[in-house]
């Protein structure tokens, strides 16, 4: 695995006395991790960032929430690295826990919008309106930035796990296997967590353009 390290972020290390690298096994990685390795640390930050950041944007579908997760998905890593078996592949590990920040962030939203609704029963602010996204995941190959929005607000009309499942596969483009062993599921079970989330994709799109 090769670092991805910006001539600022190279810049910067050095200020601060911490050695970059620019090559590592993933065994060597793993190892540094769990020494404290502060270079190492870096390493992981520059090379799993896009994955992280990216995994959190299908998901959330905002960026500011994307970043704040891909930062707590750091920490997490940086303090429970001794927790990390090396049977398993690191991106997978990377995975779980970002989907997993994700969906605590999605259900605590949705705990204070149910909160919110109960206040407006009383009186108060009218609701929010829905702010699409800017900036789309790479992984949606539309033209039209009208019809990513409707995928967006499709997407997230989708329970959990079948938003989970179909942003790891279709949005980051894993296979089924791999979306099993990040989610916990069954290969069977992935399969038919995608086939309903199409069917639900196929409902909600088509009510909104009829």
């Amino acid at each position: 695995m090769r670092g991805k390290y910006t001539t600022t972020q190279v810049l910067v290390f050095r200020k601060l006395g911490i050695q970059t690298i620019e090559y590592l096994t993933e065994q060597e990685l793993i190892a540094g991790l769990k020494s404290g390795d502060e270079a190492c640390f870096q390493y992981l930050v520059s090379t799993y960032q896009d994955l992280v950041y990216n995994t959190a944007y299908g998901l959330l579908q905002q960026a500011q929430d994307a970043e704040d997760v891909a930062q707590e998905v750091f920490l997490q890593v940086f303090r429970s690295v001794h927790s990390f078996k090396s049977e398993a592949k690191l991106s997978t590990w990377l995975y779980k826990i970002t989907t997993s920040r994700a969906l605590d962030l999605i259900r605590s939203k949705k705990s204070k919008k149910r909160f919110a609704i109960i206040q407006r029963l009383w009186g108060g602010d009218e609701e929010a309106a829905l702010d699409i996204p800017d900036q789309y995941h790479p992984g949606v190959a539309l033209e039209q930035k009208e019809d990513a929005g409707k995928l967006w607000r499709a997407i997230s009309k989708l329970p959990d796990n079948q938003r989970v499942a179909f942003s790891l596969h279709k949005l980051e483009g894993l296979s089924y296997q791999e979306v099993s062993e990040i989610m916990g599921n069954s290969l069977p079970a992935v399969e038919s967590l995608m086939h309903r989330a199409r069917l639900n994709l196929k409902k909600i799109l088509e009510k909104e353009i009829s």
